[in-house]
């Protein structure tokens, strides 16, 4: 059995793209997901995407982490699938399509820069040490020194599997502030058990919790993660953070076939 694949990278955070429009791919298979994204014996990726139709918008985006597991948004995933989409002719510049957290809506130029919106924020958790919000996946925002040399792998874990989030965890993020709207941040990612080049969601939540903890007065906020640079956009009233943007590059890396 062979599978169609595309590979796709959105600062340094990649995935496996699949066209399952006709629903071939066995979607219930986490051991075959767990598979492709293996770096050794698969594909290599941080999670796998499928693309599938849907009635009321473009398509639908069908998440998967590392684990095999089917998972909550994802942010450069989602803006991953909007390229690839348009690889497939199935948009042009602008499209809406469904998540597991909702609608959503996007644009992309001819450089490849997607821009997504992702859900209204109308909660922001501040607690001594951290903040906590749900920007279509949970993350634990947390300010450190030496970001550079912090030891995200192991202090993450140790968060996520605490007893603050409980049986589902939560992402972490570790964040140092660079200029009054800039921000350098290294995330943990639940599903994947490691530190990841980039997280979209993870971004989008840095910049809200710098906003509403009073790091920053700006409503445009650039984000440097370890893979490039992300920029997050959002309108602040009454804390509800809406018209929330995430944007940056998405690259195509290459395609191929896989025997399973």
């Amino acid at each position: 059995m062979y599978y169609t694949f595309y590979k796709y990278q959105g600062t340094g955070n990649d995935f496996v793209m699949i066209d399952n429009r006709d629903l071939h791919f066995p979607k219930n298979d986490t051991k075959l997901v767990k598979k492709l994204c293996d770096r050794r014996f698969g594909i290599g990726a941080d999670g796998l995407i499928l693309l599938e139709n849907d009635d009321s918008t473009d398509f639908r985006m069908v998440y998967y982490n590392s684990d095999g597991n089917e998972s909550s948004m994802c942010g450069n995933g989602g803006r991953c699938l909007v390229a690839f989409a348009k690889q497939l002719g199935i948009i042009d510049a602008e499209t809406t399509f469904i998540a597991t957290d909702g609608l959503h809506y996007a644009t992309i130029n001819e450089e490849g820069i997607v821009s997504l919106q992702m859900k209204d924020v109308d909660e922001v958790q501040e607690h001594e040490n951290h903040v906590f919000l749900n920007t279509g996946s949970p993350h634990h925002v947390q300010m450190v020194e030496d970001l550079h040399i912090f030891d995200v792998r192991n202090q993450g874990a140790k968060i996520r599997f605490s007893d603050l989030y409980g049986q589902a965890g939560s992402n972490v993020n570790f964040v140092s502030q660079t200029d009054e709207n800039k921000f350098a941040l290294r995330t943990y990612e639940r599903g994947v058990e490691d530190e990841t080049l980039s997280c979209g969601t993870g971004a989008t939540a840095v910049a809200i919790a710098m906003k509403a903890t009073g790091k920053t007065n700006s409503s445009i906020i650039e984000l440097q993660v370890e893979g490039g640079t992300l920029e997050v956009s959002f309108t602040e009233k009454n804390g509800i953070y809406s018209h929330v943007f995430l944007k940056g590059q998405a690259t195509f890396v290459f395609e191929g076939k896989i025997e399973v």
